[in-house]
């Protein structure tokens, strides 16, 4: 695996069955991503690049604990819910108040909730549930996470949730704009699974402010996201109240209560270079560099590195990336004399070889690169979902071509998509 893959990018919380936000999301399969989690492991709304094809994963952890909608027992808000919530701002939100929030702004129903968490935590803030209205029970799932700036400066369009390009992508309905504030906002309509084997269908919207703030929310028509039979026809909050939900001020406020971190940086690694790719940007790249026609699934993620479980139809695979700046110190260690150079000065090694991590019959194929201001871009695919199992198919499901366009792409060194 390239030099610096963390020893488990999530190994143990597999994004199937990890799930997405920060421990408790987990987007329409294909139609979007996220997964994520902060401190090395950002939450990464499964949902948003999963829309364009693609997931991500987080644990869900049941808690237990349930709470009455307004017209039960009302739940008053706690008064730091008032507070401005600038960054500078000793105002803290507790798991509680994250879920009272929510309860208040949800239509008439009862909330159970299953986990939630604060500000004060390793993984951002997020409140997971099961919300029934009074015709059927539904999963529900809301994310916080702040989406760091590059050089205080955030295009809230190029960060949320891109709708699908026509005739790509499997969801019944798709809307991104702008709100009067200046916040990029999608709404979309979509299933769990994107081959649609089960009525799970999976709605959702993904917010994303001027100031970074980011906020998903997703809910389904069964008290789970997988597992579970449908327990009504359709979700309960309309896109309307969806998009309504998302955009309340209150998640700003507890978003900007979130501790201010520096970010892992190439050099913390040994390697000068800048700070590595966020999460959701290499989520969002790979997942629009895939080729078309692949069932993809089980994202996961964290700075520098992203990962898909990808199936043809003829079994599954997994196709990872890592981007690393600041490798050219590192060339001749990484680049032989068989390496290829292009007339750019970038240069390119292909590989294939027994997988790593002991599979039975499992192979890896590899293309390195390593482009002339230092940027390393190192894309392998696995004729395994899981290197640790054994092989499911012959040959992975991307071809060495395939990978070497991945690779090479010029959306890794671009700004936009």
């Amino acid at each position: 695996m390239p030099a610096h893959q963390p020893d488990d990018p999530f190994e143990d919380r597999l994004s199937a069955a990890l799930h997405r936000t920060g421990g408790a999301f987990d987007s329409p399969r294909t139609e979007l991503t996220a997964a994520g989690a902060r401190r090395g492991r950002r939450m990464q709304v499964q949902r948003r690049a999963a829309i364009v094809g693609s997931v991500a994963a987080l644990a869900l952890v049941g808690v237990g604990g349930s709470l009455l909608l307004p017209g039960g027992t009302p739940d008053a808000s706690p008064p730091s819910l008032a507070g401005n919530g600038s960054k500078a701002a000793t105002t803290s939100y507790s798991g509680d108040d994250v879920v009272r929030a929510l309860v208040k702004l949800l239509p008439k129903g009862a909330f159970t909730e299953t986990e939630s968490r604060g500000t004060d935590e390793e993984l951002p803030p997020l409140a997971v549930g099961v919300f029934d209205d009074g015709k059927g029970p539904a999963s529900l799932s809301l994310g916080l996470d702040r989406i760091p700036a590059d050089a205080g400066k955030i295009d809230p369009s190029a960060q949320v949730m891109p709708c699908p390009e026509d005739g790509q992508g499997d969801l019944d309905s798709c809307e991104s704009g702008l709100l009067p504030d200046g916040s990029a906002v999608t709404v979309y309509q979509g299933y769990e699974y994107s081959d649609r084997r089960e009525d799970t269908k999976s709605w959702g919207a993904d917010l994303v402010t001027p100031a970074g703030q980011h906020v998903s929310l997703i809910e389904w028509n069964a008290p789970a996201e997988k597992g579970e039979p449908v327990s009504r026809p359709e979700p309960p909050l309309t896109t309307a109240q969806l998009k309504k939900v998302a955009a309340d001020g209150v998640w700003r406020r507890i978003i900007d209560a979130i501790p201010e971190e520096e970010r892992p940086t190439a050099s913390a690694g040994g390697h000068g270079g800048g700070a590595l790719m966020p999460d959701y940007v290499v989520m969002r790249k790979l997942a629009l560099l895939l080729p078309k026609g692949l069932d993809r699934d089980a994202g996961v993620s964290q700075d520098g590195y992203g990962s898909f479980v990808v199936d043809d139809g003829k079994g599954k695979g997994l196709v990872q990336v890592n981007v690393q700046p600041g490798m050219s110190a590192d060339a001749g260690q990484l680049f032989g004399s068989g390496a290829e150079t292009l007339p750019d000065g970038t240069r390119v090694a292909t590989r294939q070889e027994p997988g790593e991590k002991g599979g039975a019959g499992v192979v890896m194929w590899t293309v390195d690169t390593l482009r002339k201001d230092g940027l390393r871009v190192v894309v392998s695919a696995f004729n395994t979902g899981d290197q640790t199992k054994a092989a499911t198919r012959a040959k992975p499901a991307l071809t060495m071509a395939q990978l070497r366009d991945i690779a090479l792409s010029p959306r890794w060194t671009s700004t936009e998509d």
